[in-house]
């Protein structure tokens, strides 16, 4: 556990895991669609193959990978143990202090600016967050009480690249959602959120719209 531990933020660290290196995976496994490991595999190797001759790499893609993989060695090895070996107790002290008061205070402080923040803004009402089982009978993550009544939000995180998508996920997502508005009384809204500029931002606007209407519907009945 801690050898995955540290595989995986040395990883992220260099962003060895990034498209520009190892390609941009998550797209291609959706283009694949593999009912089989091998499958992803084999296509995988042919699409690495295309992205490292557009970068006129000169290798093959068992050996690009290779190649990776003895350099996150050399950045555990070598770099991070040096760091290791310069840490002081003094300096864990005080990243302590500076975890649980700065870094918790500076959270917070972000927390307002989420999509979940924004929302409650945009719509002038409380939101609360829901129950874990609402998340995993329901798919919703937030929810508003109106009148006895309750309107579920999910916030789904996407990629530019995915937006073309969303209709999937309103269609995978449907059925659950349908059995949260006969319990509870209110429909279901899925906020999808796009980061632009390092910062998140809600992608489809309308559906703020959407969620005033279904207010004042629960409101006046």
């Amino acid at each position: 556990m801690a050898k995955e531990w540290i595989l995986n933020m040395a990883t992220n660290r260099w962003g060895l895991n990034k498209k520009n290196n190892v390609g941009p995976v998550a797209l291609w496994i959706r283009n694949c669609a593999p009912e089989t490991k091998e499958d992803w595999e084999q296509f995988y190797y042919k699409e690495l193959e295309k992205f490292l001759k557009a970068k006129g790499i000169n290798l093959s893609p068992k050996e690009y990978l290779e190649n990776i993989g003895r350099k996150l060695y050399v950045k555990i090895s070598e770099v991070i143990q040096s760091e290791i070996e310069e840490i002081k107790e003094e300096e864990c002290i005080q990243y302590i202090f500076n975890l649980v008061i700065d870094r918790t205070y500076d959270g917070y402080l972000a927390e307002i600016k989420t999509i979940y923040g924004k929302l409650e803004r945009e719509l002038g009402i409380k939101i609360q967050a829901a129950p874990d089982e609402w998340d995993r009978v329901f798919n919703v993550d937030f929810y508003i009480e109106i009148n006895g009544k309750f309107i579920g939000l999910q916030i789904k995180p996407i990629s530019y690249e995915q937006t073309p998508e969303i209709y999937k996920w309103k269609e995978w997502l449907s059925e659950t959602h349908k059995k949260f508005e006969k319990k509870y009384g209110g429909k279901v809204f899925i906020i999808f959120s796009v980061k632009k500029d390092n910062k998140k931002e809600i992608y489809n606007r309308e559906v703020i719209k959407e969620i005033k209407d279904e207010i004042n519907r629960l409101k006046s009945g």
